[in-house]
């Protein structure tokens, strides 16, 4: 399993410079926003090619959301990750996370009746992924689904869910995110719902229990890990978290080493 991150406050503005102190942090890749990828590829390539760091991945980046109760706005997001997974075939990056939407709706929250039903929701989040794995197919890449907690989406928040989207479509480059917060708080035990979706997992996203950087909280990472290495994932796990602490760029760095500690206890 390797290690990427997203972009940080602390990193240097050019790319080469993020590539650079990323890669003395300890990570092995870059998940890197797909406007950025696309308005400054021959910078992207350029960095990647001189740092040796390669752009694993690409979380964000594009307007709507795939299950947006504006049909414009779909249409915005399906044309605008087309053309990210273009451009992430040209660097290798192997695809992008995408929720069906993120702070839309929620069934938590008041109003607490969304202005389409599970039925509608459930058609509309078909037919932009079977789009889009077309595009997926085309390009040799990837759309990982992207569960989300009850409180920032009320489409897709379950491992269990996204799975079943993903077979009803028979969407052959549609994979899963498994994100430990997300599933910290909507999967009954995380090492279990890794190993009953481990054919369709394809990508993973770390943060620890409070959403802050992992080795701050309470997340069992290691029996997730453990899970992880028992169905033979080798893909990236990318830091997808906020920072705390007065030094955020010395705090990276040992939350680095933490999960690197989780990974090599694992046996």
């Amino acid at each position: 399993m390797k290690l990427a991150t997203q972009d940080k406050p602390f990193l240097p503005e050019s790319i080469e410079g993020k590539l650079s102190v990323i890669k003395e942090m300890g990570f092995d890749a870059f998940e890197i926003d797909g406007a950025l990828l696309v308005n400054k590829f021959d910078e992207v390539a350029a960095a990647v090619q001189k740092t040796g760091v390669p752009v694993s991945g690409i979380c964000g980046g594009y307007k709507g959301w795939i299950g947006d109760f504006d049909e414009g706005r779909r249409a915005q997001a399906i044309s605008d990750i087309k053309e990210i997974l273009v451009h992430a075939s040209k660097i290798g990056a192997k695809g992008i996370v995408v929720p069906a939407a993120w702070g839309m709706f929620s069934l938590r929250l008041p109003p607490m009746v969304p202005p389409r039903s599970a039925e509608q929701d459930r058609v509309v989040l078909l037919d932009s992924l079977r789009q889009l794995n077309e595009t997926a197919q085309a390009t040799d890449t990837y759309i990982y689904l992207e569960p989300l907690n009850r409180y920032e989406d009320h489409m897709i928040n379950t491992l269990e869910t996204a799975a079943g989207l993903i077979k009803e479509g028979q969407l052959s480059n549609v994979k899963l995110t498994a994100d430990f917060f997300h599933m910290n708080i909507e999967e009954k035990n995380i090492a279990n719902s890794i190993i009953q979706y481990k054919e369709l997992i394809g990508h993973v996203h770390l943060a620890d229990s409070h959403r802050y950087q992992p080795g701050d909280g309470h997340m069992d990472f290691v029996s997730g890990f453990a899970a992880l290495k028992s169905i033979g994932y080798d893909g990236y796990m990318a830091f997808e978290c906020r920072v705390l602490g007065d030094d955020p760029a010395e705090e990276y760095k040992k939350s680095v080493q933490f999960i690197k500690a989780c990974v090599g206890s694992v046996r």
